[in-house]
């Protein structure tokens, strides 16, 4: 086992590892003749539900001045409304244009990473900086709070997708008596 870093950032990025850890695992899990199906004509579909997880961490990231990656985000202004804005059309495109569930878990593996390099390159002092965050200020901490908050989320709504699909999620319950039901 490796060692950790100590304090909120060590804790925050081993949640992230777990995380991470079964957000992949689901999309791995999931069959690819699934990426494309979704409960109702109004939720997203599973290929979109990790795609805005993937979108959101880097926007995110981009709200603390960690810059979005240019070849994801190609033309989006540099700095100012436009570029909140740039982001979110970038975001929706990727959302219907990204289909392949290879192109897929690779953003979200790609995002999540960048997630966990940004945090362990961050320190204290840095996590205590205040921000606008959405029309509010808080600290650069919430931020990340919200996109392990936010990949939480996801992780709850893709394992409902894989249990209405029959499909249990690929790590054992901790409850032995509930193994069978996955």
């Amino acid at each position: 086992m490796r060692s950790r870093i100590a304090g909120v950032r060590g804790e925050f990025l081993w949640e992230l590892e777990i995380a991470t850890r079964q957000m992949i695992a689901m999309g791995e899990a999931t069959p690819p003749a699934m990426y494309k199906w979704r409960p109702e004509k109004r939720a997203r579909s599973v290929s979109e539900v990790l795609v805005h997880v993937a979108t959101g961490n880097f926007m995110l990231l981009d709200a603390i001045g960690i810059a979005a990656p240019t070849d994801l985000y190609p033309g989006v202004p540099m700095d100012g409304p436009e570029r909140f804005s740039g982001l979110l059309s970038r975001n929706d495109e990727l959302l219907v244009s990204l289909e392949e569930k290879p192109e897929i878990l690779a953003l979200l593996q790609r995002s999540l990473e960048a997630v966990a390099r940004s945090l362990r390159h961050t320190n204290d002092e840095e996590l205590e900086r205040g921000l606008h965050f959405f029309g509010e200020r808080t600290t650069v901490r919430r931020v990340y709070l919200r996109l392990l908050t936010h990949t939480h989320e996801h992780m709850g709504q893709m394992i409902a997708y894989l249990r209405c699909n029959g499909i249990p999620p690929p790590w054992p319950d901790w409850r032995p008596d509930r193994r069978s039901q996955g």
